[in-house]
């Protein structure tokens, strides 16, 4: 009643929404208050979100082709956190109600000067950029959890200590992991998703990587850890963010697909995450993807599925006009920004960068041997690649005391080209620096001699192939010199490999017979989808990767690109 003791004055909207129940004279003045102030009215609130994912440590441009987009007037150099800051900073400025979020792998598989402080360059780079959230990918996982918890939260190193001469916050950006949760707990090791407010609507953001992180991580980076169905976890979710409110909801996915067109297209689109978004609830509008590199932007069943390559090299500009009074997005357009070399370096990324290379100059500008020419990640129509051959052998050198007769190298831990003509530190053409070998090879993988028989070397090679959410996906090994076989493209997965045709030395490949065989520890362990190996016996510990192929390099300088042919495909 009025005029009585319970009386008083609603301050903001928050304290109004807190009442529950609004008697009819009450409601009366309210709406004739609401009436006579348009500040209180509902219309629509413009949102930008600028999206990427699988940054990995790029703080400088990366090289050959990793460091260009493909656009229909030809390449175009793009990447580098100098220019990526600028760029940011451009599009920010066009309108004040913008997030920065990301899908994952910020950090894991980086460069020396990244890698080499245990990527707080890297974080420290992005809070600098002004990330405000991202999904975790799987290389958030690569030291394990108690190191990606250092990351968020701050503190330094357990062992190495903060090596820059101060202390380390860690990220002022929220990293979120809906679907990772500790097995002995049940509770997602970070949180599932966070909650913002423009005008007035509310906007949700899940964040999460692929349910498979285990199988490309190493087994001691996920021990304890659970990774549960992406399409489940963000189902059930939508219930509780309805109940607060929500009706507009941004996924940032670490799991991706493919695409055949150009950057800014959603042409020939295939892969896992396009069969997990269909299966999304249909409150879902925007997913923000990543793990494979793709660019792409998508309309899919009335929402958004967006991808930004790698390296820093492409930001989505993710355009929504929010109607406040339902909470739904009225529109949505995406565009893919080039991350051009031509605007102005950032000044802060600029000096972050270089205090970072000062301190790690002794090591990465290190001549480690030459090449005579240019060993790259490009793939033959068969699926080898001159530096994966080259790291093959040089695994191989690195384990012959063990006995090993073959090494097999995984693709997708190649991660930079090797040119002959690149200048990373001083050096001379053809010289090749520690740094720049760290960048092809970042892991710090321990090499494992193991023995398996001939039958399962046979299931190793047809497990190169596999079907992931409806999509064939290939991860072609890299083999040493002397082993060849030939598979056949037109043939069923799981029987394209012909027996008669794996040879070492020349030599057939007996089913019964035992052979040793060195791979990484990520291999080693059944990762990348190659089960067999965990079958492999009398297993010896070897040197880093990193280590075997300096060696290597050093012994045969300068070191000529291996002529292919080691693999054959029919037809």
């Amino acid at each position: 009643m009025i005029d009585t003791d319970d009386d008083g004055w609603f301050r903001d909207l928050r304290q109004l929404d807190a009442v529950k129940h609004v008697g009819r004279q009450a409601f009366t003045r309210l709406r004739d208050h609401a009436a006579r102030h348009p500040e209180f009215a509902c219309g629509t609130v413009p949102l930008q979100l600028l999206a990427f994912n699988d940054f990995h440590g790029n703080l400088r441009p990366p090289s050959g082709s990793s460091g260009r987009i493909v656009t229909a007037a030809g390449p175009v150099d793009a990447g580098g956190a100098e220019f990526m800051a600028t760029h940011i900073k451009a599009l920010r400025a066009t309108n004040p109600n913008t997030l920065v979020v990301a899908a994952g792998d910020i950090i894991g598989a980086t460069p020396l000067v990244s890698a080499l402080f245990h990527d707080e360059p890297t974080i420290e780079s992005m809070n600098l950029m002004g990330l405000d959230i991202a999904g975790v990918g799987n290389h958030e996982f690569d030291e394990g959890i108690d190191e990606l918890w250092r990351m968020q939260y701050g503190g330094c190193h357990p062992v190495d200590g903060c090596q820059d001469g101060d202390g380390f916050a860690g990220a002022a950006f929220a990293y979120l992991a809906a679907n990772v949760t500790d097995e002995a707990t049940g509770a997602t090791v970070l949180p599932p998703f966070t909650i913002r407010r423009f005008g007035r609507a509310r906007v949700a953001f899940i964040g999460m990587t692929l349910e498979g992180t285990p199988l490309v991580t190493t087994q001691e980076g996920t021990r304890g850890l659970r990774f549960a169905d992406e399409a489940d976890t963000v189902n059930a979710l939508v219930p509780l963010l309805r109940a607060r409110g929500v009706e507009t909801i941004v996924v940032l996915l670490h799991e991706g697909g493919a695409a055949t067109g150009l950057y800014n297209e959603c042409a020939g689109i295939s892969g896992p995450v396009f069969e997990i978004v269909q299966r999304f609830h249909p409150a879902v509008d925007v997913v923000v993807t990543g793990h494979t590199n793709a660019a792409h932007t998508c309309e899919l069943d009335g929402r958004l599925v967006t991808s930004a390559a790698h390296a820093g090299r492409l930001v989505t500009d993710i355009d929504l006009e929010l109607d406040e009074l339902t909470g739904e997005p009225r529109t949505m357009t995406a565009n893919n920004v080039i991350v051009t070399r031509t605007v102005e370096r950032d000044a802060a990324q600029t000096a972050l960068i270089e205090r970072y290379e000062a301190l790690a100059a002794p090591l990465a500008n290190r001549v480690a041997g030459r090449v005579a020419g240019d060993l790259t990640r490009a793939l033959t129509p068969a699926g080898e690649s001159t530096m994966g051959l080259v790291i093959a052998d040089a695994q191989l050198a690195g384990a012959r005391a063990d006995g090993a007769v073959a090494a097999f190298m995984n693709p997708g831990g190649v991660r930079a080209d090797l040119l002959a003509a690149t200048i990373a530190g001083g050096e001379q053409p053809g010289e090749a620096t520690y740094g720049e070998l760290f960048a092809v090879q970042p892991f710090g993988n321990t090499m494992m001699t193991l023995t398996v028989t001939g039958a399962q070397l046979e299931l190793m090679l047809e497990q190169q192939w596999s079907l992931v959410g409806g999509a064939e996906r290939a991860n072609i090994l890299q083999p040493s010199a002397g082993f060849t076989y030939t598979w056949d493209a037109s043939r069923a997965i799981g029987d394209r490999v012909a027996p008669s045709s794996i040879r070492i030395g020349g030599a057939p490949v007996v089913p019964t017979a035992t052979y040793r065989i060195a791979v990484n520890a990520l291999l080693a362990g059944g990762g990348d989808g190659f089960a067999v190996l965990v079958e492999g016996t009398d297993r010896v510990a070897g040197p880093l990767d990193i280590d075997a192929l300096e060696a290597y390099l050093a012994a045969h300088s300068p070191l000529t690109p291996p002529a292919t042919g080691r693999i054959t495909r029919l037809p």
